[in-house]
């Protein structure tokens, strides 16, 4: 699976140089230099993981974060040279992830940035309800030791879902996060992928919640 991160750093040097980094890593990496650019950017493409300055052209990190949470949960890395415990609390109040001030460590930034993509299933070796279990690095997903073949989109849908086990996840943010923000289809195609998802499934184990979405649960 290929991770996706993005950093959001008006600094251009130190944001290509987190960049860098990310890609040794084996990270796929997008940067913006400035708040509008990065909420435009929210809206367009899906990420796993997003290291965030306040200090920004356009809106500030602490407005973006305000506005990704009313749209998504994904993990948000904050990053600033600004280390009073104001600034700290406002940034965990908006449910960020970690903080980190400047200057910092690049392997450690790393290293933060990989905990917070463990805490958030994405860097796990494999996960498991039940009898079922998935294999995000080969793509794979087995249940009860028997292969199923999944097709990327089967996986990506079983994978969120997995991520949030017991949890509903609305139709909109499965055609959001498996589709991207631009894509121009409608729920339908989450329906349809949904249904052939099942098919494949030896045991319900995906809950219809009417009008609202789906939920994963354990198998037996």
């Amino acid at each position: 699976m290929d991770i996706q991160i993005l950093v959001v750093d008006d600094d251009e040097q130190i944001a290509n140089s987190i960049q860098k980094f990310l890609q040794r890593n084996g990270f796929i990496t997008d940067i913006c230099n400035n708040g509008d650019q990065a909420l435009e950017q929210f809206y367009n493409k899906s990420y796993h993981l997003i290291i965030l300055d306040i200090m920004l052209p356009g809106m500030s990190g602490h407005e973006l974060l305000r506005e990704l949470r009313k749209i998504q949960d994904t993990p948000v890395l904050m990053i600033t040279a600004l280390d009073d415990d104001d600034n700290q609390l406002k940034a965990f109040d908006g449910e960020v992830d970690d903080y980190v001030t400047k200057p910092f460590s690049m392997q450690i930034l790393v290293k933060r940035a990989e905990a917070i993509l463990r805490r958030s299933g994405v860097l796990k070796k494999e996960l498991c309800a039940g009898k079922l279990a998935l294999y995000p690095e080969s793509y794979k997903a087995y249940y009860n030791g028997i292969d199923i073949h999944l097709t990327p989109k089967e996986f990506d849908m079983l994978f969120l879902l997995m991520q949030n086990k017991g949890r509903i996840i609305p139709h909109e943010s499965l055609l959001t996060k498996i589709w991207g923000y631009d894509f121009e289809g409608n729920e339908g195609i989450v329906h349809a992928h949904m249904r052939n998802l099942r098919n494949k499934l030896p045991a319900n184990i995906i809950t219809t919640v009417k009008g609202v979405g789906y939920r994963l649960e354990d198998s037996e």
